[in-house]
């Protein structure tokens, strides 16, 4: 018994191209992009399956750093506040 593979084609996921650029520049559509394109390889077989996965890595990466930044500054502003009062 054979395990079922997806073909191989010499095509590129074009959501693949497009969320690896568009990560650098809006994370959001980036990760959307990326997992579109994740789910579209994985059945066709397409080409970028390394970009897609770059995009969403790149992209939950810059989501965790953001919320770390908006906590850090949330939770020391709110400390520099109170001292001052």
């Amino acid at each position: 018994m054979t395990a079922a593979t997806t073909p191989q084609t010499d095509r590129w996921n074009v959501f693949a191209i497009i969320a690896f650029v568009t990560v650098w520049f809006t994370v959001i559509l980036g990760l959307i992009f990326g997992h579109i394109a994740l789910s579209q390889i994985r059945k066709s077989g397409e080409k970028g399956r390394g970009l897609a996965l770059a995009a969403v890595i790149i992209g939950w990466i810059a989501v965790v750093l953001g919320a770390l930044t908006a906590m850090f500054f949330l939770i020391f502003g709110g400390l520099a506040i109170s001292a001052n009062t």
